[in-house]
């Protein structure tokens, strides 16, 4: 009987060791899902705040003109985008929440865009992604050739100024962000980043799904591998978009 009761202390000792141990590995991973996540949620109220300065400077540019149905309709929608926006992002509580964030941003921009041409008189813009170096600069205009460093050359949307300085050899105006002590393109700022850029791109075609793959998954270091590395991708796309970042080990 007492040689029972130890085994039965003995177990009870351990059980409580293997509760306290799983309780601070949810408590540490939970730190690190916070950590993660503060960055990037205040990239995404950057964004919304950016696109309110937008609004407040085409409040200035429409002042005296008076609104057609279709000017109005528009200017409502952006003005519905950015509450919207607003309202998304005070519910974030994952990373993968900014992705509705940054659509909304997205669809918001081009509403401004459209408010912008039918008081120019002018024909609706295409729409076209975002700016691919900074989405806050809005709607691009023209696909540049760029080539990230250590990757192979491909086409990106980009914003007027932005398309002027690629073509002649000078920076594009990057968006950056803090990854420890240094300030990197928002693309090497770690998979949590991946909704981030998904809401903005994300619904321009595979092609963008998998070029934002490449980089976020830092697949530009080894193109020497495409061949293997298309073989994996083609498997992962019938696992879901869901682990497209992880298919594509270039």
């Amino acid at each position: 009987m007492a040689e029972l009761l130890g085994v039965l202390a003995m177990l009870a000792i351990l059980l409580g060791v293997v509760g306290v141990a799983s309780r601070t590995r949810r408590a540490r991973e939970l730190e690190r899902q916070a950590a993660e996540l503060e960055p990037v949620k205040k990239l995404a109220f950057e964004d919304i705040t950016a696109l309110g300065v937008e609004l407040q400077e085409l409040d200035l540019e429409l002042a005296g003109h008076e609104l057609d149905p279709g000017m109005n309709a528009d200017y409502q929608r952006a003005l519905d985008a950015y509450e919207a926006a607003k309202t998304a992002g005070d519910a974030i509580a994952e990373p993968e929440h900014i992705k509705h964030v940054t659509e909304i941003l997205e669809d918001g921009r081009y509403a401004i865009a459209c408010v912008r041409a039918r008081v120019a008189g002018e024909q609706l813009p295409t729409r076209r992604p975002p700016c691919f170096f900074d989405p806050r600069h809005g709607l691009s205009v023209e696909d540049v050739p760029w080539t990230p460093p250590g990757g192979a050359r491909r086409d990106v949307p980009a914003c007027a100024l932005d398309a002027e300085r690629v073509k002649v050899g000078a920076e594009p105006d990057v968006r950056q962000v803090m990854v420890g002590s240094r300030r990197v393109p928002y693309w090497q700022g770690g998979r949590a980043y991946q909704p981030y850029a998904m809401g903005y791109f994300g619904a321009f075609g595979p092609m963008e799904w998998m070029f934002m793959g490449m980089l976020f998954s830092g697949g530009f270091e080894a193109l020497g591998g495409l061949a293997e590395g298309i073989g994996e991708g083609l498997g992962s796309i019938g696992e879901g978009l869901g682990d497209m970042f992880d298919g594509f080990d270039f």
